[in-house]
């Protein structure tokens, strides 16, 4: 074996992402709630930066100047900003167009407990219950491990759980999907014993829509289990639906407004999202002056972080400006006559027109949204869908279109002898949609539309 020694010049390309490159992505993919809570953060952390309050009409010169001062010191001279339409802060329009704000079903609970007109020590067993359930609504603990825990007896834990069960949402407390499905049908007073007997042994069966061997085991015609169906598929499964359980609260925070004026359309970035940031007065004098060394190292690497901040969420909010830009001219007819009317556009398209890369729009759209002329709020992601080509026109359609056809289809069939996948194909292919039946049955189960097979009425 010949070992050498030696060395040897590569030259080679690499990107390196450096520390502010990648602050730069991270604040470009944030979402106007998520920069928000980021950027006071940010303010409570560094101590150069304050919130200002500056009406956004009035002129900001003494701070451009300043500013100017500073990036003499930090090299900073390719900072630049750019003017924006912003929403006036006199506008009725709130920032936070919805929140989700569940109701803690706990608490719901505990509100019908406290009404009860029953004995003490039954409510407190009630109270116990309610702590006890899992996320569905469902009691999660057993009985008799309750009746050791409270040192009650088994008859005293029935009577509580069965007034447990009483209360709203129906099927509360239920201790498996069959006692909530059945506490669901006592309350509709349906008295079929049949239809308990499909709830108790053929669930599965009625899952897959095998509703002849549901029939030939009861005897009874398949109508007759068809009609036990629809009852039972319209009963709540999980009667926590609807209520506050635990999950995380979401804001959804426009990034911006489309608004329509006198023909024309308007982007106006939302200045509301983000405090008004300046550079605290104090550590611009120590900057200025230059006579404490140590604290004016201090100040720059501050006012550095502080600056890097600020262009970059200047960067961020042009950077979605362009996008949404972009989307304008290409979606106009879509905001002018409906959503029927949104063309195929994809990332690829708005980064060519944009001159940017992929991953740039896919960052600059995530978790954004945007308020249109009608006040309705609009994923930005939803702006964008593949499509095809149509056979006869020539012209581009939506996948959303496609999909929308499919559902048309499909509502207008006649449900006694419903329409195959291949079927619903052939039609969409004679009107110029050129797809295969593997694609049909993939956009039917993204509109979440069963099979002809499960679709059948008898």
């Amino acid at each position: 074996m010949n070992i050498n020694f030696g060395l040897n010049l590569v030259q080679e390309q690499k990107l390196i992402m450096t520390q502010e490159m990648q602050m730069s992505v991270k604040l470009l993919q944030m979402s106007a709630y998520e920069l928000g809570q980021y950027v006071n953060k940010e303010m409570q952390e560094n101590p150069v930066l304050e919130e200002r309050d500056v009406q956004p009409s009035k002129s900001n010169t003494n701070d451009v100047n300043e500013y100017k001062e500073i990036i003499k010191y930090l090299d900073k001279d390719n900072y630049k900003t750019k003017n924006y339409a912003v929403k006036s802060e006199n506008d009725e329009v709130s920032p936070f167009y919805y929140i989700a704000e569940e109701k803690s079903l706990k608490d719901y609970l505990k509100e019908q407990i406290g009404e009860l007109n029953q004995r003490y020590d039954i409510i407190n067993i009630c109270k116990y219950l309610a702590e006890n359930l899992d996320n569905k609504g469902y009691l999660s603990a057993n009985l008799s491990d309750i009746c050791k825990e409270l040192g009650i007896s088994n008859e005293k834990a029935e009577t509580a759980l069965k007034v447990f069960q009483s209360l709203d949402p129906e099927g509360i407390g239920a201790r498996d999907l069959r006692e909530c499905l059945t506490i669901q049908l006592r309350n509709l007073s349906i008295d079929d014993e049949n239809i308990y007997n499909v709830i108790n042994n053929y669930l599965e069966l009625l899952a897959e829509n095998k509703y002849n061997d549901i029939a030939k085991e009861l005897k009874v015609k398949i109508s007759d289990v068809q009609t036990y169906a629809d009852i039972i598929k319209n009963l709540e499964p999980k009667p926590s639906r609807g209520f506050y359980t635990g999950e995380s609260v979401k804001y959804i925070v426009p990034d911006a407004y489309i608004n329509k004026i006198d023909d024309q359309y308007f982007i106006s970035m939302n200045e509301d999202v983000l405090p008004k940031l300046n550079i605290n007065s104090l550590y611009k004098e120590i900057i200025i002056n230059e006579k404490d060394v140590e604290a004016v190292e201090y100040v720059k690497e501050k006012l550095n972080s502080a600056m890097f901040l600020l262009k970059s969420i200047e960067q961020r909010k042009n950077t979605v400006y362009r996008v949404l830009e972009e989307i304008l001219s290409v979606q106009k007819d879509y905001f002018e006559k409906g959503a029927e009317y949104l063309k195929p556009m994809t990332l690829k398209i708005i980064a060519n027109n944009l001159e940017m890369h992929e991953s740039t729009i896919s960052r600059a759209i995530r978790e954004k949204y945007v308020s249109i002329n009608n006040g309705k709020i609009i994923k930005i992601k939803d702006f964008f869908t593949n499509g095809i080509t149509s056979a006869a026109s020539g012209e581009d359609i939506s996948t959303i279109n496609i999909k929308k056809t499919i559902k048309t289809i499909v509502e207008e069939e006649d449900p006694k002898k419903p329409l195959s996948d291949q079927i619903i194909c052939n039609r969409l292919n004679i009107e110029g949609m050129n797809i295969s039946r593997r694609t049909v049955a993939k956009y039917r189960e993204e509109l979440e539309i069963k099979s002809s097979s499960k679709r059948k009425r008898f």
